[in-house]
């Protein structure tokens, strides 16, 4: 399923989420001038699971840092920059924009940790902010679990388009998340579901104490 737009209006302007979503787009255009040094940049800077646990030096370590602003392809930051677009307005309007820093990058980092401890001899660098996003998506299905998300739902060969409520959106993600996470144990490179896991958890958990009672304006369809 492919979300579109949700149909809550942030009350405050999302600077933060602005500011993140160009930090991404400018070093993804800095990726494409790499050429051949591409695959040294990622190297350096994607979380690469065996060398957290055997630090080589600082950069080891920051990794966990630099990972979740690179990404591997065209699809790969299309599909991370829109769910940041459609959910974290919202999150960061909850939780205020000096707080959302903190609670993106706790995620992102929360996310490489646990793809971590699940593939602790992996030499593939880990790069995306999937699991910064993912806990985006975390402290949203528990903020707005009324929230309805325009999705395009794909049926056999057709796609339709339709509202689903955020928790049974979300739901059927985090479901899909966990059974590709268990399935593919061992094996190596791929998409990093248990990144997507752990941002998601932590996400959930640092969200409970901003479940306040606040008024929000829907959009009447």
């Amino acid at each position: 399923m492919l979300p579109l737009k949700d149909d809550i209006r942030s009350s405050s302007r999302p600077i933060i989420t602005y500011a993140i979503l160009l930090i991404n787009i400018f070093v993804f255009i800095f990726e494409l001038s790499l050429g051949s040094s591409l695959n040294v940049f990622i190297k350096n800077f994607g979380a690469t699971p065996y060398y957290i646990f055997h630090p080589t030096n600082i950069l080891s370590y920051l990794s966990l840092f630099t990972s979740m602003f690179i990404h591997a392809g065209f699809m790969h930051i299309f599909g991370n920059m829109l769910f940041l677009w459609i959910f974290a307005d919202n999150v960061e309007d909850r939780l205020g924009h000096a707080k959302f820093i903190g609670f993106y990058l706790i995620c992102g980092i929360a996310g490489a940790l646990l793809h971590t401890v699940t593939s602790p001899n992996s030499i593939v660098p880990m790069v995306g902010a999937s699991g910064a996003i993912s806990g985006v998506l975390g402290a949203y299905v528990l903020l707005f679990p009324r929230a309805r998300i325009l999705a395009l739902i794909p049926f056999g060969f057709f796609l339709r388009i339709a509202y689903l409520p955020s928790y049974i959106f979300l739901g059927i993600w985090f479901l899909y998340q966990f059974l590709f996470g268990v399935s593919t144990i061992g094996t190596r490179g791929g998409v990093a579901y248990f990144a997507h896991i752990g941002g998601f958890v932590a996400g959930l958990l640092l969200a409970i104490p901003f479940r306040k009672k606040k008024t929000y304006t829907y959009e009447i369809f």
